[in-house]
């Protein structure tokens, strides 16, 4: 691929991992136009790493709390000087607690799945058909009013079927910040702490799905420059989205997105 090509690939990757476009079907659509034969895998790693220093940077604060407060939380009960029970009244600590049982399905999913889903990229069909479905996934926030979600708390059962959508959203065309943003909103959950959720949610789903895919014969074989211009710009463009996805989501305004992907979907059907 030449520079130009790796650098749109980037910002598309960027954009639509975190905008609800579903990024693997646009990377899909693309390389397809491009000529590519198959997927390009290690590629695609790279791509995903820059959006995952893209969430990482955007939620550092969170990450910062999350990780400093489980840990003294954790020292604290190893020493006997806080009891297990006492968890909650520690809120980062529980959003540690929900993320990880979260991960739980998305990664029984991932593990037991992989297979016929990674089959599907091979499919531009069938990413057509996905994307249809996920404009429609977005339509149903037409249904969910503010005065619906607006709990501040996440809880048990929402953090498996936001986990379990997470696990589903592996479907080409289907959009992983859409469906989990979606998922956690028809549960009650608040609108900004639904797509907050998702978000950190992603983190060990990107670093699950890379150490998966992940070749390190194939690494060495490659042109190392190609792969840093990709993760740079898939980067610097996914910090960017989730700016503007975190202010559409606080507006209520996650339907825009809806005619864009059934626009898409049909073009790839028709075309």
């Amino acid at each position: 691929m030449d520079n130009i090509t790796i650098i749109f690939l980037g910002v598309v990757q960027g954009l639509t991992e975190f905008l609800p476009v579903s990024s693997s079907g646009h990377l899909i659509l693309f390389q397809t136009l491009f000529g590519f034969k198959e997927p390009q895998l290690m590629f695609d790693i790279f791509l995903h790493m820059g959006t995952l220093v893209a969430v990482c940077i955007f939620f550092r604060s969170d990450l910062i709390g999350i990780i400093g407060d489980t840990w003294r939380f954790s020292v604290e009960i190893f020493e006997g000087r806080e009891r297990l029970t006492s968890i909650n009244r520690q809120p980062n600590v529980m959003l540690a607690l929900w993320i990880i049982t979260a991960t739980i399905p998305t990664a029984l999913i991932g593990l037991f799945f992989r297979s016929p889903l990674e089959a599907l990229f091979g499919n531009i069909h069938k990413v057509g058909v996905m994307m249809i479905c996920t404009g429609l996934i977005l339509a149903v926030t037409i249904f969910i009013s503010a005065g619906y979600a607006r709990r501040r708390d996440i809880g048990l059962l929402t953090s498996l079927a936001v986990g379990i959508a997470q696990g589903l959203a592996i479907i080409p065309g289907i959009s992983r910040s859409g469906t989990t943003i979606v998922c956690g909103m028809a549960c009650g959950m608040e609108r900004e702490l639904s797509a907050r959720f998702s978000f950190l949610l992603s983190i060990p789903a990107i670093i699950g799905a890379m150490l998966l895919q992940l070749n390190f014969e194939g690494l060495r074989g490659s042109d190392i420059f190609p792969l840093l211009l990709g993760l740079a710009t898939s980067a610097i463009s996914g910090f960017f989205a989730l700016r503007i996805l975190m202010g559409t989501v606080r507006r209520g305004r996650l339907l825009y997105f809806a005619p864009y992907c059934w626009l898409v979907g049909l073009l790839i059907i028709i075309f």
